[in-house]
């Protein structure tokens, strides 16, 4: 027993090691591929230092990953572990997109939102409290974006959009309430080391984003 054990151990810890390796090379990669498409534009915030800012970008990825597959692959089982492996997979993606160029691709939130949706009707989730969450956090999103004229760009509002039909509607006011206290101590240490001043944009994505991993991490429990 004790062997078993064991070996059920190493398998699921060769397997979440593999998969993070797989995910942060491949999410690298994807990501140079995206940047190239619209480096002529003025969508990245710092086109002449993409190399730079991505410097560290897969040993990171790796790093965020690492963990939080590991806590997916401990507690959940099929299929919700499949839907979740490729949202926290997303969600890292997204985090590492906003953080270095302020930019958050739509051709990475739309696989998000779809696999909510197959998600929530997969596990016979409320699908009208889902949909309800993702058009009332968008729409909330919305309404901010025009009241704080841009400090929340349209990438939050359907990264929003796209949690809500994960998650539903307390989850997901959980996790904009500590994304937003996440990205305002963050924003508070820039201002006061000086690296940011009160005229910069301050990319609030990311804070959402792992916000939104730790949710889904949360959310795995319903399903023990």
């Amino acid at each position: 027993m004790e062997l078993l054990n064991f070996s059920e151990t190493l398998k699921t810890s060769c397997t979440v090691f593999f998969l993070s390796l797989l995910f942060s090379f491949f999410g690298s990669y994807w990501i140079d591929c995206l940047y190239k498409k619209i480096q002529s534009s003025d969508l990245l915030s710092f086109p002449e230092r993409i190399a730079s800012r991505a410097l560290f970008r897969k040993p990171l990825l790796f790093l965020l990953l690492l963990p939080c597959l590991g806590k997916a692959f401990i507690t959940a089982a099929p299929p919700a572990l499949y839907y979740i492996t490729i949202a926290i997979a997303i969600l890292s993606f997204v985090t590492a997109t906003d953080f270095e160029q302020h930019v958050i691709f739509d051709s990475m939130l739309l696989p998000l939102a779809v696999c909510g949706i197959c998600y929530t009707l997969h596990m016979h989730l409320p699908l009208w409290e889902h949909f309800a969450a993702g058009l009332g956090g968008g729409l909330l999103f919305f309404i901010l974006t025009l009241l704080t004229k841009g400090a929340i760009g349209g990438g939050d509002i359907k990264l929003i959009a796209a949690l809500g039909l994960w998650l539903g509607v307390r989850p997901l006011l959980s996790v904009i309430a500590y994304g937003f206290m996440a990205g305002g101590v963050a924003a508070l240490f820039l201002l006061v080391t000086k690296q940011k001043k009160r005229s910069d944009y301050f990319a609030y994505g990311p804070y959402f984003a792992l916000s939104g991993i730790g949710a889904l991490l949360r959310l795995i429990y319903s399903f023990i």
